[in-house]
Parts: structure tokens; sequence; C-alpha cells
């Protein structure tokens, strides 16, 4: 039995079917973020600073987002991230400022224009079934990327990157460990001694498992997945795909015109060692998604 639903209110609005964004790193989280961001009625956060402290403390210890009170804790957080007040743009990441066009000070939105919310931040994926508790009316839309070419944009993103040294599987790291797609201790020293490639390649297949259980576990009418390389290739397809999914106008013209890596970038990107070693590390998920 489902738990009953939370009525939760911001900004004097009844937050009904939020919006969740989820992927792996560099899978396109972002940009779908900024069509629905620049939908009209659409209040949607990414990377809010108190939302990404919780989002990563689930993601590195499971064990938190399955306890009892996990639910309470992202449903307050959010509720305050999409609070409209003087000033609270300025707490947001560049990236979220860019996405809602904003100029100036901000807000980048009217409390008035608002009737749906959501978020996009990153790593929001290993909060799932944490954001499905609180928000038992929740829209989940997940993108599948090319793991080659996600892991060829990871190893040129220092922030990626921070999360591959040593010190991330500590004595006390948790197992299995899906937010960096370790099964157990055994594997650590193997980890610790493992090319960056073959880092990301495990984070992304760690990820890409993740999606697959929300796919086996989720009502179809709650989740959507979509993957990065039609969102770019058919932009007003992919546009229509989830106003459909949301009962709601998609602006088509964020998904045009974007600074967004083409599919395929992995072909120059990376070394033939580097593709030799993703592809052994993610072939089985590589080929379960037709990318192989």
């Amino acid at each position: 039995m489902r738990p009953p639903t939370h009525i939760l209110v911001v900004n004097g609005v009844k937050v009904r079917q939020p919006v969740f964004v989820v992927a792996a790193p560099h899978s396109g989280a972002g940009l779908l973020g900024r069509a629905l961001k620049r939908s009209p009625g659409f209040h949607l956060t990414m990377g809010r600073g108190p939302v990404a402290r919780v989002v990563y403390a689930f993601a590195r210890r499971p064990s938190i987002a399955r306890s009892g009170g996990a639910p309470t804790v992202i449903r307050d957080v959010l509720a305050e991230a999409w609070q409209v007040v003087p000033g609270a743009c300025a707490e947001c990441t560049a990236t979220c400022r860019e996405a809602g066009g904003l100029v100036g000070a901000g807000p980048c939105v009217g409390t008035a224009n608002i009737n749906r919310f959501g978020d996009a931040s990153p790593d929001l994926l290993y909060s799932s079934p944490v954001l499905l508790q609180a928000f038992t009316d929740a829209r989940l839309i997940q993108i599948i990327r090319d793991g080659r070419d996600v892991v060829a944009d990871m190893l040129d993103d220092p922030a990626s990157m921070t999360w591959f040294k040593p010190h991330m599987l500590s004595e006390d790291a948790e197992f299995p460990n899906p937010f960096l797609g370790v099964k157990s201790a055994e594997h650590r020293d193997k980890w610790n001694a493992m090319p960056p490639a073959g880092k990301c390649a495990l984070r992304w297949r760690g990820a890409v498992r993740l999606s697959a259980a929300l796919r086996r576990e989720v009502p179809r009418e709650q989740l959507l997945t979509l993957r990065y390389e039609d969102m770019l290739e058919s932009p007003a397809e992919t546009s229509k795909t989830v106003s459909e999914f949301l009962e709601t106008r998609i602006s088509t013209i964020a998904l045009y015109g974007t600074a967004a890596p083409k599919p395929g970038r992995w072909r120059t990107a990376l070394t033939p060692a580097d593709v030799e070693l993703v592809e052994k590390v993610a072939r089985e998920e590589l080929t379960r998604l037709g990318y192989l």
C-alpha cells in the first residue's frame, strides 16, 4: 500500500506532480532542465546548495536514504529551494541562473505564474526512491546517453573527477556503492588502481543500472525515459513527448541551439586504450542499450 499523499504548499501553491530529471553525470539532465525551466508555469531548480548536500548524502550513504526520515528531509529541502523570495536566486548555481535566462538579481519566476515545481540537480538519480516516497504523485524523467561519451565529458570535468580520489572509498564506505559503481569492499584496491576512464565507466554503469531498476519498478505514468541523442537530433519530437507525458506545454526553443556535446565525441576525445577499457567495464550495459 502506498503512503498517503503529503500536501505541500509552496508560495501559496499546492505542489502537484512535481517533475524530477534524473540521469548519470553528463547525460543531459541540465539540458532538459533548461527546457522545463523556460516553460510556462514551471519553477524548476538545479543544484541549490542545500539540495545538493542532501542528494550527495543519500548517494554516498544509501542507508541514510533508506531511513524513515529521508522523505521528510528531501521534501523539506526542496520546499525551501522552491520558495520565491527576494535574493533567492543569488544562492543558485550559475547553471540554474543561465537556464532561467536570469539577468540581474532575479527572481527568475513570478509566484503568480507558478503551477508546477521540479528539480534537475546533478546526481538526483540516487534519490529517486526517496523522491517517490516524498511525492507519491511525482513524475520522473530519466535520460540515457552513450557511456563512452559520458566518460569523455567526465574526464574533462574537474568537478566529476574529484569523486575518484582514494578517500571516497574509505574504510567506512558503504557497499554496494552505486554512486561509484563498486560492488564490495573487496574491490576497493582494484578501484583505486584503475585508470580514470575505468572509474568513470563504473560510475556510468552503476547509474544506468539504477535507471533500469526504475523502469522495472515505477509505473509508466510516472516515469519517462529519453535518450540524449534523440534530444539533440529531434528536439521538437522530444518536446512533444515530454509535453504529453507531463500534460503541459514544454518549451521547444530551449532545446535548440545549445552548446551540448554532439553524439560520438568519444571517437576523438578518448584514447584507444580508454575506449577498450570503457567497453570492457560497461559492455553489458552498452550492448543492452544499443550503443554496441
